[in-house]
């Protein structure tokens, strides 16, 4: 008997939060109509001819089924699922997905909503603004861009949790407000479940404010969503999208985003379709393998040994340099060794460019882990920010010999280098600027968020990581400090212009600090008592 009424009982839980189906009650349905036989329905075309008549009216758009390519919503749930939840987590999720599309779209999305999301701590979920807005900008089609972009206000409908799209909605697109799926919170952790709450006129009014006088002036929406979203009754107008036609849009380019991609995060270096998650699982064992090969290897062994087993391993190096750049400086006039100045992709950035000297060098660093300090094969010293004791420290170590130092502050995944602190180009006598760029394929090595001194491991899990070292010409004793009597600020700018134009990215004068306030909500300074 206590087991059939537990039965019940856990029956009705699961109808009342994942079964239960969203349908409007016919009273509901009676006032939609009421406002759907006012609405004009449109096929979608090109609305670049009433670009003026839009751009002073309210759009109301559907983000998955207007503006996104692919139908698939797969590869975001992948992403919170592995970044948020981990790699087992991940795992679960993918090996149930094809049972969870048996259900239907509806409840299907339910489930995978708490599959992703129950127990993961509300305060430390920053994937919205930290990673997935990098896989939405990728899927965006062009041309439903441009029927965003014409328009006045703009109010993004999502089926996905408000937390993962508005973001990317608000911040790149320029959204002014989102309606998604709101998801309970239990003791500042979420339960997978979503709150019901109905998305009808009075939810626009409370969003658009006294700027919304009647209907909303335009929809954009697909054929399959619009029965779904009852805030479209309410347009004067809506213009529908097939699938079909949706399959020829084209990606937005890069050049067209409204907002720079900059900084993201996470591990994910591949966009988690269910083929390339499938491979990914498939590899992870034979790249841990690798791991623990490469790893050793390029640790203790010399250059001439393990540069070969690297290669042959997969780990790919490509090197061009000047013949200024590795040019003797013995002059009496020069007493410090040569300060390598590079750009900042992984924290392996020193060792290649040792690698590849094939003599010993030192660095200089801001907060890396105690671990990664420890097994670093190169003298490394840990800067502290403070000015004057920084720059002792980075003479002391030009005394001793080269010295390599990424002025950056921190790594750069994206084609942009951030600004370069002059500080080198008060010390140095002889400047060679190195550019640097690396290309994976499946995992960063990189990451503002998680934990660092696993950098090196997803470095190397990947296939074929590869490394361009560029070694520039040498400054010339006129563009220095020392000799010409060149700001020090001038100096940091050449170099870094220098490099953007060998790397063909862009400069920018972003800092480390906006770096991690974007994606880790922090300054990115991690005390010594606090390092790992």
């Amino acid at each position: 008997m206590a087991g059939k009424l537990f039965s019940q009982n856990a029956f009705s839980f699961l109808y009342k939060h994942l079964i239960r189906p969203e349908n409007p009650t016919s009273t509901q349905w009676k006032i939609i109509n009421a406002h759907a036989s006012q609405v004009k329905y449109q096929k979608y075309t090109s609305l670049v001819h009433r670009a003026e008549e839009l751009s002073n009216q309210t759009l109301i758009f559907h983000s998955e089924g207007s503006l996104l390519k692919s139908s698939s919503l797969f590869p975001y749930f992948m992403l919170v699922a592995f970044e948020a939840g981990g790699l087992l987590r991940a795992l679960i999720f993918f090996l149930l997905y094809p049972l969870v599309c048996l259900f239907g779209e509806e409840l299907g999305l339910k489930i995978q909503i708490f599959l992703c999301f129950f127990g993961i701590k509300k305060e430390s979920f920053r994937l919205g603004t930290a990673v997935l807005p990098r896989s939405f900008l990728q899927d965006v089609g062009d041309e439903g861009f441009e029927v965003v972009k014409i328009c006045g206000r703009k109010v993004g409908v999502s089926d996905l949790p408000r937390i993962m799209v508005e973001g990317f909605l608000k911040d790149y697109l320029g959204v002014d407000a989102v309606l998604g799926k709101e998801l309970k919170v239990v003791c500042g952790y979420y339960v997978g479940l979503v709150e019901d709450i109905k998305a009808d006129g009075n939810v626009l009014d409370e969003i658009l404010g006294e700027k919304r006088t009647g209907s909303v002036a335009f929809g954009f929406c697909s054929y399959k969503k619009l029965l779904d979203q009852h805030l479209f009754a309410h347009c004067k107008e809506v213009c529908l999208v097939s699938e079909a036609e949706k399959r020829n849009w084209h990606i937005l380019p890069r050049e067209k985003y409204p907002k720079r991609l900059i900084f993201h995060d996470g591990r994910l270096a591949l966009r988690p379709t269910q083929l390339a998650t499938l491979a990914m699982f498939m590899w992870i064992p034979l790249g841990i393998f690798l791991v623990l090969i490469r790893v050793p290897v390029g640790i203790t062994l010399p250059h001439w040994m393990s540069n070969p087993i690297l290669a042959f391993s997969g780990s790919r190096t490509t090197v061009s340099r000047s013949k200024s750049s590795i040019a003797s400086t013995s002059n009496e006039k020069r007493p410090n060794g040569i300060f390598y100045v590079c750009n900042h992709r992984t924290l392996l950035d020193p060792l290649y460019v040792q690698s590849v000297l094939d003599k010993p060098i030192s660095t200089v660093t801001y907060s890396i882990s105690k671990f990664t300090e420890l097994i670093a094969p190169i003298r490394t010293i840990h800067l502290t920010r403070d000015r004057e004791k920084d720059g002792m420290a980075m003479k002391k170590l030009l005394s001793y010999g080269d010295v390599v130092v990424c002025t950056e502050g921190t790594t750069c995944r994206e084609p942009y280098l951030l600004r370069f602190s002059p500080l080198f180009a008060e010390l140095a006598y002889d400047i060679v600027p190195v550019a640097i760029d690396v290309q994976v394929s499946m995992f960063y090595g990189t990451t503002a968020g998680g934990c660092k001194c696993l950098d090196y491991a997803f470095h190397f899990l990947n296939p074929y990581p590869t490394y361009c070292i560029k070694f520039l010409e040498k400054l010339p004793d006129s563009h220095t400090c020392k000799f010409g009597g060149v700001s020090k600020f001038e100096v940091a700018n050449h170099v870094q212009h220098e490099i953007a134009k060998a790397l063909g990215f862009q400069c920018t004068s972003l800092t480390r600090k906006d770096k991690y306030m974007i994606l880790a909500g922090n300054e990115g300074i991690i005390q010594d008592s606090k390092r790992p």
